[in-house]
């Protein structure tokens, strides 16, 4: 999202963004992607798939999913493998599960310091960030 990375340059030392997975379930290749978003994590890739995974999202599939890996030269046999690792299933989960404790509905859904952001213009964003960084550290 640009305006979370206007926020982010804005606020360099008082900004951490915090990326939950939330694949939603009427997408069939939601989860599939989100699963293979945090493979190329493991190769330090995550954003830049990430990113390419957004860019076409309406066209998803596997086939999609493998060229974005080959075009970010992703160690193909590593990347496949780490897709088949439970603990990245596992994370997802948990993800969605704290997603849904939190009254996420759809993505992408932004939180600040625990309160969803409703307002997602720059403006919006930084006038809850300077609210949050006015109030004393509990």
């Amino acid at each position: 999202m640009p305006v979370l990375e206007q926020v982010l340059e804005k606020n360099p030392n008082q900004v951490k963004l915090v990326f939950k997975n939330f694949p939603l379930r009427n997408h069939k290749s939601a989860m599939p992607a989100a699963i293979a978003a945090l493979a190329a994590e493991k190769q330090g890739k995550f954003w830049e798939f990430h990113d390419l995974l957004f860019k076409d999202y309406n066209r998803l599939n596997e086939q999609k999913i493998k060229e974005i890996a080959q075009q970010l030269n992703l160690d193909m046999e590593k990347f496949e493998k780490d897709r088949k690792d439970p603990r990245i299933r596992a994370m997802i989960n948990r993800d969605l599960s704290e997603g849904n404790r939190a009254g996420v509905r759809g993505t992408p859904t932004v939180f600040i310091n625990g309160r969803l952001l409703r307002n997602r213009n720059p403006a919006g964003f930084q006038e809850l960030i300077e609210k949050a960084l006015k109030k004393p550290v509990q």
